[in-house]
């Protein structure tokens, strides 16, 4: 994202915008705009000043900034009162948003959003992500959003680009990288997941469906502990479980494979009971729902 921004050249290949090539092109003339992990808002002046700011430096008029600051004010929801406050009274989601008013005030093409969200308490940061992703429809800006959190990748996300090392590893929609990963790091990095033991494919049916040898993994939500309609080759296993975590509207829970082995599924509580630590059980495993590398 740097080097999108012009922060650092790429010591190989170009970077096109609109098939333009901006490799070489000043910070300030790529038309992009960026919102730091920090805000990075000056503490000195007032909300009106920190979003005014870019406008001024590039020489606009003062009856266009007061107009444009204010436009962009009411679509971030800040107030007029607001405007005139301190950034160091406003919290933590106002900041956000006055970050990225005073990108979104220059027009830009692309805004770039590095990890806006890792400073936040967990509910605030749920709330935002859905303001985000309103204000990211409300402007039809692409934008680019770096992060480590899974979940906030996955929701946000029309495509995801996952690295690993500075290896792009996978491009694709959150689906196909949930559900189709691609490499082993992927799958592992994105989402809860089981990894399949070898033994647990040789003493089932499922070796009929899938390779023994090859590094086997499933999707915890996507182990079973009744039939699923639908399931094309569903294996049945016999099991036991030997842990439970209870998060609300589901529970987790880690499952002994009958002839070795470990797995974890998530149950959505409906009311109707739940199973005990100790209780035999019969696990689904649908063969088409297996990843291997």
């Amino acid at each position: 994202m740097r080097s999108l921004v012009g922060f650092i050249r790429p010591t190989s290949g170009r970077i096109f915008l609109k098939d333009k090539d901006i490799t070489d092109v000043p910070i300030e003339k790529r038309g992009i705009g960026i919102v730091f992990q920090n805000y990075a808002l000056f503490p000195t002046m007032n909300v009106y000043e920190n979003i005014a700011f870019g406008m001024r430096v590039k020489k606009y008029s003062k009856a266009e900034i007061d107009a444009q600051v204010r436009e962009i004010a009411r679509k971030v929801d800040l107030s007029d009162q607001q405007l005139a406050k301190k950034v160091s009274e406003l919290s933590g989601g106002q900041q956000q948003r006055v970050a990225i008013a005073r990108a979104l005030v220059l027009k830009p093409s692309i805004l770039a959003l590095d990890e806006p969200l890792s400073n936040l308490d967990a509910k605030l940061r749920v709330q935002l992500r859905n303001e985000l992703k309103d204000l990211q429809k409300k402007f039809g800006i692409t934008t680019i959003y770096v992060t480590h959190d899974q979940e906030e990748a996955l929701t946000l996300s029309d495509r995801i680009a996952v690295f690993n090392q500075g290896v792009l590893e996978q491009v694709g929609t959150p689906r196909e990288i949930y559900n189709q990963s691609k490499t082993e790091f992927v799958c592992n990095f994105i989402g809860d997941i089981n990894p399949i033991p070898p033994d647990v494919i040789r003493n089932s049916a499922l070796r009929h469906f899938v390779d023994p040898e090859k590094k086997s993994y499933i999707r915890n939500e996507k182990v079973s502990l009744s039939p699923v309609p639908g399931q094309q080759r569903a294996v049945m296993l016999k099991g036991k479980i030997v842990d439970s975590e209870f998060y609300g509207i589901y529970t987790k829970y880690s499952l002994e494979v009958a002839g070795g082995g470990l797995l974890k599924t998530v149950e959505t509580e409906s009311g109707r009971g739940h199973y005990q630590v100790g209780d035999e059980v019969d696990i689904y495993i649908d063969a088409n729902d297996i990843l291997q590398y």
